[in-house]
């Protein structure tokens, strides 16, 4: 409730005196949510994705959103959700990518989204400058995937559930898995 209090401030009080066990008389009077320290994520070699790896990240959605408009504006995609992308960059670049693994295609806001390395970029690629005098190429086509009628993602696995054929393999354990756990986007 302290959280979203700046936000919906008579709903946060609301809620604030309904729950149950121990607490201050109003959730304005309350300290900010402090987290546990080690609540950031690290990457793989140990280095803590910050602000220079999000304006990375950032940068890379910005190209990748330009592509997806020159498809939008042609008329193959209606949203972003409609595409797929591959992503052709530098072993630096491929490293800071690959640490967000699946979810990266959750922050390009895309169906899938695949990274390469450079030496397998094809000749129909886009080239893009991004920050920090890298490169980055960017194939983006539509899905040839059936369309999840839950998240809209586009996905191989859309129909083979018997039980919710309508729905891809992420949403079926979302609505009667365990759910999945999301730890960027």
């Amino acid at each position: 409730m302290r959280w979203i209090a700046p936000v919906l401030s008579f709903t946060a009080e609301d809620i604030w005196r309904h729950i149950p066990g121990q607490r201050g008389e109003s959730v304005f009077l309350e300290a900010w949510y402090t987290p546990e320290a080690g609540w950031w994520q690290e990457s793989g070699d140990g280095r803590l994705m910050d602000n220079a790896f999000w304006a990375q990240v950032i940068a890379v959605r910005e190209a990748v959103s330009r592509e997806l408009e020159k498809l939008r504006v042609a008329g193959a995609i209606g949203s972003s959700l409609d595409a797929e992308v591959d992503l052709y960059c530098s072993q630096q670049l491929h490293g800071v990518l690959a640490q967000l693994q699946d979810e990266l295609r959750f922050v390009l806001i895309t169906s899938y989204a695949r990274i390469h390395p450079l030496t397998e970029k094809p000749g129909d690629a886009v080239v893009t400058e991004i920050e920090g005098d890298d490169h980055l190429w960017v194939k983006a086509v539509r899905s040839e995937h059936g369309k999840c009628a839950r998240c809209w993602h586009h996905r191989e696995d859309v129909g083979l559930h018997p039980e919710h054929p309508d729905l891809c393999g992420r949403c079926v354990a979302n609505v009667s898995g365990q759910g999945e756990a999301r730890y960027f986007a």
